[in-house]
């Protein structure tokens, strides 16, 4: 498996190059819901950028050494957000789609709990890996050779506030 790195000017224009997709797209939507942890930023964004509601659904499936191993996809119990109606046509985000589990699961866990309210999900992913189940709605890179995806705020991953503390008082 390769290895691709990003810097956090190259994550940002990333975002802006999704944004540009929806938008030329002319689809409208009511709210962002973005998976928590990693379609935290791209989701706050967008909904910055398209000025809608952001809802956040956490999900994980990694863990192990270095956060690697994937495993079964486990849901908050709730979606958090302002207000009691999600809207009917959703934008699901997250940073990447690699297996697809995530994505597709996710979609399920909202139209079993919204059912009354959606007409519709389109997704949205910086990265979408060939080796995925799932195809997203909007994408900016299709990545035929599925690398790890270091991003930048990985760091943070691997870093304590002890750490940032020592650094400061040099």
């Amino acid at each position: 498996m390769s290895d691709l790195y990003i810097s956090w000017s190259d994550y940002h224009r990333k975002i802006e190059d999704l944004a540009v997709k929806i938008h030329q797209s002319q689809w409208k939507f009511d709210r962002i819901v973005c998976i928590a942890r990693g379609g935290l930023r791209a989701g706050d964004i967008l909904s910055r950028i398209f000025d809608k509601p952001l809802a956040i659904l956490v999900a994980s499936s990694y863990g192990g050494t270095e956060g690697k191993v994937r495993g079964s996809i486990k849901f908050a119990r709730d979606l958090t957000m302002v207000g009691d109606d999600l809207g009917n046509r959703i934008l699901l985000v997250d940073d990447l789609v690699d297996s697809g589990v995530s994505l597709e699961q996710s979609i399920l866990w909202l139209k079993s709990r919204y059912t009354e309210d959606i007409q519709e999900i389109r997704t949205a992913v910086l990265w979408y890996k060939a080796c995925s189940v799932a195809i997203p709605d909007y994408y900016v890179d299709y990545l035929a050779d599925n690398p790890w995806i270091h991003q930048p705020f990985e760091i943070y991953e691997k870093m304590s506030a002890a750490d940032f503390a020592a650094k400061v008082s040099k």
